[in-house]
């Protein structure tokens, strides 16, 4: 028969007390390896409040270039109040007596992510069946919370908690240095622009990048050209959600930007030999590419974060367009406010930027508004239905063609990208060459000479 004691330690969630101790005996036997031990492992990493209390000093310490050994641990507990006079020396001693060597603390880290990954799948199993239990919800609801927490621990990070400054700056100045060692001059995504990356510093993680125009300016074929540039040259994983256009007619848009071949020859399919060899050469660079389509017309975002979850080294998300969308709950009904559902899905869009970490590219509509003025240039204002896709958006882009009104225009092919919002710099207008009969945006001839 189990004893009481037996239950209650079978209750106790995943953890190696041997693991832990060895991985802190490492740093106090060799300072050498805390750098490696700091770079992978988090407070929380250990189970034991005796054992997180003394990584916590260290942590702090190596945050602070102070000299780590047992000594200085031991007067850093103290002024962190983690000191115990009856017991701190004794068990810190007892740590450096008890690991065998420094040499294998990679294995003891291994162990401690391993049990560390177990609780945090244990913790959101428990949660979900609370959910069930408590009736909290519908089967969707309780769906989407478990996609949820297991996509954030497959990231590698806890669905919710208070984080620490010191752990922030540590990740804050990770980015830094690999800015600093990267060749590109933009930290984000490349558009393909060169001049529009230099302006909002490409597509970056998080970010919720909202594209808008009147309809025939010219949204989908600038989406299409960054998505093909980023799903050629990122080596991440692109994805187009397309609520407006089926994948064959895309993909059609994709063979023409890559080749140059006029897209009503595609489209007709009056190709001579010289077209065909082009249209061939372009359809093997695109199957080399990492670009996913979808061209479901009845997508929510919920369904587009749950595809893309799945996604492994996604690097970003388009979708042709917003008023398309349907809220959470499908097809609203008829009384419900179209500018408050409009209102959810783009906040929706900027939580699912967050959650994946990665730059979300959504097209929307402009309203008529810009029609009755004399500058026809489109403004904040004109955004459709809802101001809060303004809130919400850390970039708006505004196509604009002073040949889509006057044709007589001295260049009716040019077209200005109007940085409206941007949260990483300031505003302006990039200037863009517009290719019709390749539906392609490109830099200006004398820009491009430059490089």
């Amino acid at each position: 028969m189990p004893t009481e004691t037996d239950e209650l330690l079978l209750k106790q969630l995943p953890h190696s007390v041997e693991a832990e101790q060895a991985v802190l005996g490492s740093m106090l036997i060799d300072p050498r390896c805390v750098s490696e031990v700091i770079d992978k492992l988090r407070p929380d990493d250990f189970y034991l409040r005796q054992n997180k209390e003394i990584y916590e000093t260290i942590y702090s310490m190596f945050n602070y270039s102070l000299t780590i050994d047992p000594v200085t641990v031991l007067e850093n507990m103290r002024k962190n109040g983690y000191y115990d006079e009856n017991q701190s020396r004794g068990y810190i001693l007892q740590l450096m007596d008890t690991t065998p060597t420094a040499a294998n603390v990679g294995e003891y880290i291994d162990i401690l992510k391993d049990k560390t990954l177990l609780r945090r799948v244990a913790e959101a199993a428990g949660e979900l069946t609370a959910m069930v239990q408590e009736g909290a919800g519908t089967g969707q609801d309780v769906l989407e919370a478990a996609e949820q927490r297991i996509y954030a621990i497959r990231q590698g990070r806890a669905a919710r908690g208070l984080t620490p400054i010191s752990e922030v700056i540590l990740d804050v100045y990770t980015r830094l240095e690999e800015l600093a060692a990267s060749e590109s001059a933009i930290p984000g995504l490349s558009t393909g622009l060169r001049d529009l990356d230099r302006a909002i510093s490409g597509l970056n993680n998080s970010d919720l990048i909202l594209l808008a125009a009147r309809p025939g300016m010219g949204k989908t074929s600038m989406a299409l050209n960054i998505l093909l540039d980023t799903g050629k040259r990122s080596g991440k994983k692109v994805a187009f959600f397309s609520l407006e256009m089926s994948r064959e007619q895309l993909a059609l848009r994709l063979i023409s930007s890559e080749c140059f071949v006029d897209n009503k020859k595609l489209v007709t399919g009056k190709l001579d030999d010289q077209d065909w060899e082009s249209v061939a050469a372009a359809a093997d660079s695109l199957n080399r590419s990492t670009i996913l389509i979808d061209d479901d017309s009845s997508v929510t975002v919920a369904d587009i974060l749950a595809k893309c979850r799945r996604v492994e080294n996604l690097g970003l998300i388009v979708i042709d367009y917003l008023q398309l969308m349907q809220s959470a709950g499908g097809r609203s009904d008829r009384g419900e406010n179209r500018q408050q559902i409009v209102s959810d899905i783009s906040r929706s869009l900027k939580i699912m930027a967050k959650e994946l970490n990665v730059p979300v590219l959504c097209l929307s509509q402009l309203s008529r508004a810009n029609e009755s003025r004399q500058d026809k240039r489109p403004m904040l204002s004109d955004l459709r239905e809802s101001g809060a896709i303004e809130q919400d958006a850390d970039i708006v882009l505004f196509l604009y063609r002073e040949g889509y009104y006057n044709k007589d225009t001295e260049n009716p092919n040019l077209a200005e990208c109007i940085i409206a919002k941007n949260r990483h710099g300031e505003t302006g207008t990039i200037e863009l060459q517009w290719t019709p009969e390749f539906t392609t945006f490109t830099d200006m001839e004398w820009r491009r000479e430059e490089y």
